[in-house]
């Protein structure tokens, strides 16, 4: 529980989780020491890392134990490979059969190109490992506010979270900024164009549409005292909260389908002057969003 004024953003994947969790409660699971690293980037002259780029391993939360893992945005841009993915796969699989609570610090650009078939197979085992736990009445929380964002594969597993916390520096999306530009031409996307970047895919605007649950500060207090409370408050997946969220989704898609920047969902969702809205303080945003973002209190 040190360092608890750290930048999230800044932070690294250990930095974050010794600022979250309890002091001295943290046990890793396959740690450097066990030097699981991916068998296939030195099949391109590309530097491994010991611990693949996740942590994985139990700690305590305000006094409860959970299972943790933080993705290491700064080693292949927390993208999943083989060992990466297992990893956290074997962690959720452990979740449902000690009936744990998990969560997940997101920090990915999606899955490693140069493990393209394995990174897509643990996607899918991940989805399937969250489906489960939550099935079985654990509660996986998300948390996403890295360098790296949560992209590609990344950003599905979120949306399958049972609670997701966001920051302003976070961004949420299925496809990154370049990779829409590069397929759809600059007209579509600037991935330049931080600004734009941010009001479409960035943590105020995916809380606003209901995309996150919780919207925090920078700092390892916001993202420890929304989880504690996420964790407190628990949702097993049940057919009703299917149900619930399948609604929220179509009834988004139907107002918000034709939008063309983050200005045109923030006006429709009654914000008099969204330009405003990218610089104001946490608590000033939060005063003008929570009665006007899309959700649902049955959602997620």
């Amino acid at each position: 529980m040190s360092n608890l004024a750290v930048s999230w953003f800044e932070a690294t994947a250990r930095q974050r989780l010794a600022a979250l969790v309890d002091d001295g409660s943290f046990e890793e699971f396959l740690g450097p020491e066990a030097r699981e690293a991916s068998p296939h980037l030195g099949l391109f002259d590309l530097p491994r890392q010991f611990d693949d780029g996740i942590i994985v391993g139990r700690a305590k939360l305000s006094g409860k134990s959970v299972l943790v893992a933080a993705q290491e945005g700064r080693f292949m841009g927390g993208a999943f490979g083989e060992v990466h993915g297992a990893k956290l796969t074997g962690l959720l699989r452990a979740a449902r059969k000690l009936g744990q609570d998990v969560v997940i610090l997101f920090d990915t650009g999606g899955v490693r190109l140069q493990e393209a078939n394995a990174g897509e197979l643990a996607i899918s085992e991940i989805i399937r490992a969250i489906v489960e736990a939550r099935t079985a009445g654990c509660s996986v929380i998300g948390l996403i506010g890295g360098r790296a964002g949560c992209y590609g594969g990344g950003g599905i597993i979120a949306g399958c979270c049972s609670h997701l916390i966001v920051s302003e520096q976070g961004r949420i999306s299925v496809s990154g900024p370049e990779v829409i530009e590069t397929n759809r031409g600059i007209e579509e996307f600037d991935s330049r164009d931080r600004a734009f970047v941010w009001r479409t895919m960035g943590g105020k605007h995916r809380y606003l549409i209901g995309g996150a649950d919780d919207f925090v500060d920078d700092d390892a207090t916001g993202f420890r005292a929304a989880t504690v409370a996420a964790l407190a408050a628990g949702k097993p997946l049940t057919r009703t909260v299917l149900e619930a969220e399948q609604h929220r989704l179509t009834t988004r898609l139907a107002r918000f389908g034709k939008a063309q920047d983050g200005y045109d969902v923030w006006k429709a969702l009654g914000m008099a002057q969204p330009e405003a809205l990218p610089g104001l303080a946490v608590e000033a945003f939060l005063d003008i969003a929570r009665d006007r973002r899309e959700t649902s209190d049955d959602a997620r």
